[in-house]
Formats: structure tokens, C-alpha cells, sequence
């Protein structure tokens, strides 16, 4: 029944009366209020860049804060206030040059950039830009009663809207259409909105943030309405121009109330959060046991950057400098939650506290107390220590983003947790929130293969977190064994890689407002699939990764959108031409769908390392090329952890690259010099790089001298300088090492006589797909099929092979000598499967080496094969079948006992309408079990309700699938319905799924039970 969870901010809102502070004003009113709007202008005054109009009692203020940028200010009764005082809107120094005129029906205000209309009956306000390009126009006046303001715009044909924060569900594409709430509601799950910020954008080029601390209202109808419940109007407005006017606006508005702060390299790493003294839910432990944990991460080669030691009510801590010490030795750093407010974190972070976790010490009297404790806390680790402020909250407010990370709260791990957090994080950097995040498959519920499809795409946020101690089992990324666990080194490993990427464009935020994790939209504004729902359920990472989630019990994946431009497959370096769609991409579980923008040039750190700790000066820099026409990027790189930067301890280095447009050429990089200083500023540092060309070089010289070619991996690995071409590694690249290089001088590296991304001679290589479906028996011999596709040219001399996991035996397949272009040849390979092989899915790898346009080529695809086990021979309980998947609403499904709560074996006997069963399934809506049946059976016998354990609760129906076919379906069942019985004929089914689906949308109580679940089989 899901009663475990701890509700944190509901536990804290009952103590504190929050729900009645966060009502806003007027809340108890009775009935509902009249409106009142603005009335005609009965007098005007201009004081410099403050202008006011008097509108019988009420009076508008109009404040021109810069070029771009005007607040509007109106009181009812004339009396002004602002409750958010110095909060959250920064000083912005002196204000710009105004001019005004009366144009009879109107008075116009403005700026270079910027004029504001103001209608003189009734008073009515439009914005435009300079050149006379409408922003938007009110379509009614500033309209209020006792418990509200309303603004009322006209929506353009085509206009979108985003922002208000974090919208769980929702966000990175248009809130058009939609109503989105901006206010604390401590609803943590998809619909929720933590994290709220009082501020959109429109596709107009034009943003609002509305002063307040009341809970706002936008409803993006015909027309606009925005709603702040309070009685005064106060908004300040953005005009951004040009093709980057999202990002303008963004930016403008981070200038008013304060850029995200550049968090410290550790904080970009994951970090760890349980209880270790007294937990309840895991017996006695210790503070200093953290350590132990910390072992794990460090034993599995995990990169891991902080630990919070004390997540959980009543959780203390003891041996505080002992245990930040012991992590410091372990290359992470020491978090705390701050149940006990903030008035011990001085002494605290003196004894090695570096993290601020504020989900308590945000609880108060508003909002303002939310940011209070975001800023208080942020500025006490900085005067404490060396270190940089470092904090996270589940519910925040406009001003936030300077001082902490965003967390979406505690929710229950599932696909469908999944799901809606994809557009939730690319959509809150709409609103200036660069950091946020969710807890890794949840605190609650979910599974090894949940938790590590969560991973992999959060590998792709700038920040994220593990907790533990809630659910059935911690959660760290090694607890789940193989292969759960080496897919999960692999993502972790890949973000620790990234990190010269990521902390880059976390400086770009200092100075942008934008964040790494962002809508497709934003940087593609005029393609209107970017807008909608086709593009809802993947985001970019930076300018240079979309990144497309699977979301689903699957391994592959469909409605992956590419817009325009060339994009590479980051797994075997297959290249797209958008805008296009993608269905049936094939994921296997160790598969992240991830693609490269044409021309991304992406600094990374090379060799696999554990910690940013690892680290020392003079390590290489890698840069991951994928040329492209003419390109750059620019590093951004500091100590990393403490305050120097801010007094400019810091250097850029550019790299750029010159490449022909497509096909073949020269491909020139050059690196610029390292221009400025930190501490541990090498004087000399040597250089990786990875070219994605598709086609080998004639030569590659370092600064005009031929460097030496290697004509195997073993040589390059062992050389200190020179390159290699790797026909294998993603459809073909160029490696080049070179000796250290002075950081102070730039150098030119050019590949002669090779290729754009993509080949010569592009659409020549071959591309290589496999049937979905196909499967095997443990030890068993079998089939593999493989269907290669020539590309624009006949692909010759082709030879198939295929990389399996360990203990399977492959044997080859008899070359093909030539696949006229355009057509498929499908090859099979004869696969055995390892005696002990796992039930469920394997990952292979198809491989196809050829010639193609005169060049010699490689395609690669990876994909899943289902391994089976034995079909049942004889009648068979299901509880005592093999489960090839068995996902479940909460908690694991369990055998032969109730659902129970989010624990394994934690249910009870199953029990129907006082029917007690010894065999049978207890799940809880909505659940999926699959069993593999081979075609031995014949009939499906049980009996399905609510386990009695609920007390009348649950609104459920049963189904039964088989091969992709409905073959029954229950009617509705509740917590009263009588036990339904089951018997349905399964002759031939090779696959059958028992699932329960929710059916009222609440899933409180949907326990729901398989009981005496048998198979008739010979």
C-alpha cells in the first residue's frame, strides 16, 4: 500500500502548518471574489528610467532595468509593496537611457532595444522591439480582486511557451495549450511541480518573472491568462533577439536574479546518500561504516564524488572528521542533511563537510525561507572552508539556481519513473535551473534493470545522486551483480570522461544561465517537431549529445527524432541526415540510444580513470572530433574545488577544427594556447585525439613534421607519439597521441587525405541489423541472423562475424562476396549458448568487415537475443517457473505470498475473499510477468482479486497475452469484487504475459493476486 514512504515535506508541512502558509493570500475566502480591471489613465509622470501612470486609485510603475529589460509594477491602491525585497532580484547597476512620447491613445516607453505601449483607455500595455516586431499585447487590462492578479495576453498562431520551473511530466517541450502550476504542492511524482520558478518564455522572444512569492497560475489558452494570489502585479519582462532569443532571455533573466554557480568538479560526480548510525531499515550501523561503502565504489573501479552520511529521520552522525578524512583518502568528500537545521554547520564543515543536502532546513514560513536556507547554507560552507557552496533542495524558488542543485524529491523506481523524468530536467533549464536531477531508479521500489536504464541517461546530466536505505536493497551501482554491474561502471565511467565537457558548460551557465541538460527547442527554435510531444522523451547534453532514453521494458527503441544536420551513432558510428525519425533503434540493455552532432568537438579526460582525484598535472586532454565543416570548442578548466577561479585562477584553451563539408579532404585541428592561470596549471601536457572520418589518412603531421603511423592498437597503446587508424572502432577513426606539448604555445594538427565524418565517399559503408526476437536455448546450439545492407556502393568481400558473451561459442560464416548497393543479404551465424547462460536478454554484437567505394570498412550493431530456459514438460506452478520479466507497480512481485510493501518476500499469504492459497503471484498494479512457455501448454488455470490484505482497497484488471495477442481480459476488480476465476486456452503460446493494469489512476492498493496460477503442459 506504499505506507514505507516517508513523505519528507509532507511529514515536515503537517508540523510547520505549511499547507496553510503556501495557500497564498486569501485562501479562506468563502466565496469567489469579484475582478476588478484597470481603469483609463488620469495622469502620468516621468522620472527618468521610472515612469508612472495613475488609473483612478491604482497606480502602474514601469522601471527600465536595461536595454532589454522593464519591470512592471501595479497597486490596486497605490500604495506599492514587494515582500520579496532584496531576496532575489541582484542589484543591476545604473539603469539605461529612456525616452518616452505621447502618441495621443497611447504613451510609448523605451530603450535602444525595447518599447513598451501604454494604452490610455483603459489602461492596456503591448511590447515591442525596437524595429517594431510585436512581443506580446494584452488583451485585457491588469485585472485583480482580493486574492489575485491576472494579466491577459493574446497568443500568437504559433507561439510556444516554457519554463515555470520543475515540471514533473512536462517542460522540455510546449506548455502550449496547457495549464502549468508554479507553487509548492509536495508532489514529488509525474504532474508534481518542485521546484517551481514564477518565470516563462515564449517563442516570441520574450520572457516574464513575476516578483513574488505567492503561487502563480499560467494557462497557455486562447488567450494568455497568468495568475499570481496575491492583490499587486509585479513582472519584469525580457526581449530577446535574434535566432539564440531563448537563450537571450534565459540569460537576462539569470542577469536579474543571480547565474547558476559553478559547482565543484566532485559535485559533477555521483554522489551516495543513506543513514549509518541507528538505521531502521537496515539495523545497527555506524558513521565510519560509510566507509565501508565507500570501499565498494572504490573496489568495482566506481567513480563516486561525496557521501551523505546521515539520510533519514532521526539519523545523526558521529566520528564526523574521522569519516570526512577517511572519504577525502578515498577521493570523495563528506555531505550532510541538515535535519537539524543549519545552526551546526559551521563546526560542521570544519570538520570536513562539503555538502548541503536542505530538505529540512528548507521547511519555514515560505518561500523565502526556502531560499534563505539555499543561500545560508551555501555561504556557510564557504566560510568555513576554502571550498565552494554545494547544496540540494526538492523545493525551491526563483534565486536558487544560484546556490545549489534541484532535486525532484523521493519517488519509487519504474519504467514509468523513467519516463516522465526525461522532459522534467531539460525543461527546468528553460527556467535557469542548470543543476537538476533525480535520485537514481528512485529511493523506493525499482530494479537491476530499471536502475540501470535510469543511469544511463542520467550519465548525461551534470549532476545526480544515489540513495539507500529505503528501498528492499541499497542502491549502489555494484549491488546488482553482472551484468547490471559492468554496464554500470561503463556509464559512470563515461560521465568521469566527460568531464572536462560538463564542466565547461558549467562555467557557460555562470555566464549564459543556460544548462547542459536542454530541449531540443532550444537550440533548434524554427523546427516545430522540437516543440511537441515527438520530441518529449529525449533532450541534449550540451550542444553535441541527444540523448533518447529507453523507457520501457525493451531493447529497442522507437520515435527518436533527429533534427537537421548530420548526427553519428555514438555506439558504432552509423550517421544520420536529419530531420528524421528513428523506430525500431536497437538497445540492448548496455545500449544508451546517444548521437553526435556533425562537427562536435568534445574534450574529454582519456584513460578510464576512477576520480577527478586521479588526476594530476600534465595528464592528457582527449578530444573526441567529429569533423565537419569548420567547428570549435572551448575548455574551461580551474583547480576544480576551491573560490580562486572567481578571482580569475582560471584558463581557456580553444580548439578548432577545419574539415570539408562532406566527403573527402584534408581535416585540420588546431589547439590554441591555455590562455590564463590556476593552481595546477601544467606547463606541458600531452594531447589524445579520436577523429571520426571513416576513412584513413595519407598522413598526419604535428606542427608541419610527419608523425609515425602505427599499423596495430598494441603499438599506438605502448608509443608516446603517433596515430593509428582503427577501421573497427565506429564505422572507422583516426588516433593520434602526441608528447607533451607546451600549454602556453598552439599547436596544428591536419590529417591529409581523409574525410568529413562519414567517409569519402558518404552512404558507401554497409549497415547491419538483426530480426527482432530471435532466441536460444542455454547450451543449446542455434541460429543467429544477421541482415547486412549495402550502402551506396556495392559492398564486396563481406565477412560477418559476431562478439558474444563469455562462454559462448560462435562459428564463422562464409564470406559474401558482393551485396549490389542497396539491397540485403541476410547472413546466419551458428551460436551456442553457454550451458549456465541466464535466462533473458544477451547483448551480441554484429560485426561486418568489407570494401566499399575502394575503401576498406567496417559496420557494427549491437543487439539483444533472448535466451530461454527449458519449457515446462509437465503442469507447473508459475510462482515455480523462471520469469523472463516481471516488472511490478511496487515493490518486486513475489512468489507464493501478497505484494506486501517495497521489500522482497516482505508480503503475507495469499488470500482471496477468506481463501487462503499456498501457490500463486502477488503483485501490485501495474505489473507484467513473462514466462516462456516453447508452445508445451495448453491451458492457464487461476484465480485473480484483491489480496484481502487491503481492506476493500484497489480498482485492477487482469489480462493474459500470449505471442503479442490479448487471448482474456478481466472485467474491472476492487478491493470488493468477488475472486474472478481464471481458464484460458494457451495452445501454442510460446510467450505468455500475466499483467495487471491500474484502472481508476490511483494505484493506491492495487495489490493484486495471480492465486493457484498454474499451466496445464506436456
Amino acid at each position: 500500500m506504499q505506507s514505507s514512504m516517508r513523505m519528507r515535506a509532507a511529514v515536515a508541512g503537517t508540523l510547520l502548518g505549511l499547507l496553510a502558509v503556501f495557500a497564498g493570500p486569501g485562501s479562506t475566502a468563502s466565496a469567489e471574489p469579484s475582478d476588478t480591471t484597470v481603469g483609463a489613465v488620469t495622469d502620468f509622470a516621468a522620472d527618468g528610467s521610472v515612469y508612472r501612470l495613475t488609473a483612478g486609485h491604482a497606480e502602474a510603475r514601469i522601471s527600465f532595468v536595461s536595454d532589454d529589460t522593464f519591470r512592471i509594477e501595479l497597486a490596486p491602491d497605490g500604495r506599492f509593496t514587494d515582500p520579496t525585497g532584496q531576496d532575489i532580484v541582484l542589484p543591476q547597476g545604473p539603469p539605461p537611457v529612456t525616452h518616452w512620447a505621447d502618441r495621443g491613445d497611447r504613451y510609448e516607453l523605451g530603450t535602444a532595444r525595447v518599447t513598451l505601449r501604454a494604452y490610455k483607455s483603459p489602461l492596456r500595455f503591448a511590447a515591442f522591439r525596437a524595429d517594431g516586431t510585436p512581443l506580446w499585447t494584452e488583451t485585457r487590462g491588469l485585472t485583480w480582486n482580493q486574492d489575485r492578479t491576472v494579466q491577459t495576453l493574446a497568443r500568437g498562431a504559433r507561439e510556444q511557451f516554457y519554463g515555470a520551473g520543475m515540471q514533473n511530466g512536462r517542460g522540455n517541450t510546449s506548455h502550449r495549450g496547457k495549464t502549468v502550476e508554479v507553487g509548492v504542492d509536495y508532489n514529488w511524482n509525474d504532474g508534481g511541480h518542485p521546484n517551481s520558478v514564477p518565470f516563462y518564455l515564449s517563442s516570441a522572444g520574450y520572457g516574464v518573472y513575476r516578483n513574488t512569492y505567492a503561487p502563480n497560475t499560467y494557462a497557455f489558452g486562447e488567450p494568455v491568462t497568468t495568475t499570481a494570489r496575491e492583490q499587486r502585479f509585479d513582472a519584469y519582462y525580457f526581449a530577446g533577439d535574434g535566432e539564440d532569443a531563448l537563450k537571450d532571455v534565459i540569460g537576462q533573466y539569470t542577469r536579474l536574479t543571480g547565474k547558476p554557480f559553478l559547482p565543484p568538479v566532485y559535485g559533477l560526480e555521483i554522489g551516495d546518500a543513506d543513514c549509518y548510525l541507528h538505521n531502521a531499515n537496515r539495523g545497527e550501523r555506524h558513521t565510519l561504516d560509510a566507509l565501508k561503502v565507500a570501499d565498494g565504489y572504490v573496489r568495482n573501479d566506481m567513480p563516486n564524488g561525496w557521501m551523505l552520511v546521515n539520510d533519514g529521520y532521526g539519523c545523526g552522525y558521529e566520528d564526523l572528521a574521522e569519516t570526512a578524512q577517511g572519504l577525502q583518502q578515498r577521493g570523495m568528500q563528506l555531505g550532510l542533511w541538515t535535519e537539524d537545521g543549519l545552526d551546526k554547520l559551521a563546526d560542521q564543515v570544519k570538520a570536513g563537510q562539503r555538502v548541503a543536502k536542505l530538505d529540512v532546513a528548507w521547511v519555514g514560513e515560505g518561500y523565502k525561507f526556502a531560499l534563505d536556507g539555499c543561500k545560508g547554507a551555501y555561504a556557510g560552507i564557504e566560510a568555513n572552508s576554502t571550498a565552494r557552496g554545494f547544496t540540494w533542495a526538492p523545493e525551491s524558488w526563483s534565486g536558487a539556481q544560484r546556490c545549489g542543485v534541484q532535486w525532484s524529491g523521493d519517488q519509487s523506481g519504474s519504467w514509468e519513473y523513467i519516463r516522465w523524468q526525461i522532459p522534467t530536467y531539460a525543461g527546468a533549464s528553460m527556467s535557469g535551473l542548470a543543476y537538476t536531477t533525480g535520485d537514481v531508479d528512485g529511493i523506493f521500489g525499482g530494479s537491476p534493470k530499471t536502475y540501470t536504464r535510469d543511469l544511463q541517461w542520467k550519465t548525461f546530466l551534470p549532476v545526480t545522486m544515489t540513495m539507500d536505505g529505503w528501498a528492499a536493497h541499497d542502491k549502489q551501482p555494484f549491488r546488482y551483480g553482472e551484468p547490471y554491474t559492468s554496464i554500470n561502471r561503463a556509464s559512470l565511467k563515461l560521465h568521469e570522461a566527460l568531464l572536462p565537457y560538463i564542466y565547461s558548460h558549467a562555467h557557460r551557465a555562470t555566464e549564459t544561465g543556460v544548462g547542459l541538460a536542454r530541449p531540443l527547442v532550444l537550440e533548434y527554435p524554427d523546427d516545430p517537431v522540437a516543440a511537441s510531444d515527438a520530441a518529449k522523451y529525449e533532450f541534449l547534453s550540451g550542444e553535441d549529445f541527444l540523448v533518447a532514453p529507453v523507457y520501457k521494458d525493451a531493447v529497442e527503441r522507437d520515435g527518436i527524432y533527429l533534427p537537421k544536420g548530420t548526427w553519428i551513432d555514438y555506439a558504432n558510428g552509423r550517421t544520420y541526415e536529419g530531420p528524421v525519425t528513428l523506430d525500431d533503434y536497437s538497445a540492448p540493455l548496455d545500449t544508451l540510444p546517444l548521437f553526435v552532432r556533425a562537427g562536435a568537438v568534445v574534450p574529454m579526460w582519456p584513460g578510464g580513470i576512477r576520480s577527478a582525484t586521479d588526476r594530476r598535472p600534465g595528464d592528457p586532454i582527449a578530444w573526441d572530433v567529429y569533423p565537419q565543416g569548420t567547428s570549435s570548442f572551448e575548455l574551461y578548466e580551474d583547480d576544480g574545488v576551491t573560490r580562486e577561479h572567481r578571482s580569475g585562477r582560471h584558463a581557456t584553451q580553444r580548439a578548432e577544427v577545419t574539415a570539408p563539408q562532406r566527403g573527402a579532404g584534408d581535416v585540420t585541428v588546431r589547439i590554441g594556447a591555455s590562455v590564463g592561470d590556476h593552481t595546477g596549471k601544467p606547463a606541458a601536457r600531452p594531447y589524445h585525439f579520436t577523429v571520426h572520418t571513416g576513412d584513413a589518412p595519407g598522413a598526419v603531421t604535428l606542427g608541419g613534421r610527419a608523425l609515425a603511423r602505427h599499423t596495430t592498437k598494441a603499438a599506438f597503446d605502448t608509443a608516446t607519439q603517433g596515430w593509428w587508424y582503427d577501421r573497427d572502432d565506429r564505422g572507422g577513426v583516426v588516433r593520434v597521441k602526441t608528447a607533451a606539448q607546451p600549454t602556453d604555445r598552439a599547436f596544428t594538427l591536419v590529417l591529409a587525405g581523409t574525410s568529413a565524418v562519414g567517409g569519402a565517399v558518404p552512404g558507401a559503408a554497409a549497415t547491419l541489423t538483426a530480426p527482432a526476437g530471435q532466441e536460444l536455448g542455454a547450451g543449446v546450439p542455434g541460429t543467429v541472423a544477421v541482415d547486412v545492407t549495402a550502402g551506396t556502393r556495392d559492398a564486396t568481400a563481406v565477412e560477418v562475424g559476431l562478439d558474444v558473451p563469455a562462454g559462448w561459442q560462435v562459428a564463422p560464416a562464409a564470406p559474401v562476396a558482393r551485396i549490389p548497393a542497396g539491397t540485403t543479404r541476410r547472413v546466419e551465424l551458428a551460436v551456442t549458448p553457454a550451458p549456465d547462460a541466464v535466462p533473458g536478454e544477451a547483448t551480441l554484437t554484429a560485426t561486418a568487415r568489407h570494401r566499399a567505394a575502394g575503401a576498406d570498412l567496417t559496420a557494427a550493431q549491437r543487439f539483444a537475443a533472448g535466451v530461454v530456459p527449458p519449457p515446462p514438460t509437465a503442469p507447473a506452478w508459475v510462482s515455480d517457473l523462471v520469469w523472463l520479466k516481471s516488472t511490478n507497480g511496487w515493490g518486486p512481485p513475489e512468489r507464493d505470498r501478497s505484494n506486501g510493501e517495497s521489500g522482497a518476500a516482505d508480503g503475507h499469504a495469499l488470500t482471496l475473499a477468506g481463501t487462503t492459497y499456498e501457490k500463486g503471484v502477488g503483485a501490485h498494479a501495474d505489473s507484467d510477468i513473462e514466462v516462456y512457455l516453447g508452445g508445451r501448454c495448453t491451458a492457464f488455470t487461476a484465480d485473480v482479486g484483491i489480496d484481502d490484505e487491503i481492506d476493500g482497497y484497489g480498482d485492477v484488471a487482469f489480462s493474459v497475452e500470449a505471442d503479442g495477442e490479448v487471448l482474456w481480459t478481466s472485467p474491472r476488480v476492487t478491493g470488493a469484487s468477488a475472486t474472478v476465476p481464471v481458464d484460458v486456452d494457451v495452445t501454442g503460446a510460446r510467450h505468455v504475459h500475466l499483467r495487471i493494469t491500474d484502472t481508476n489512476g490511483t494505484k493506491s492498493g492495487d495489490h493484486g493476486d495471480w492465486a493457484a496460477a498454474r499451466f496445464d503442459c506436456a
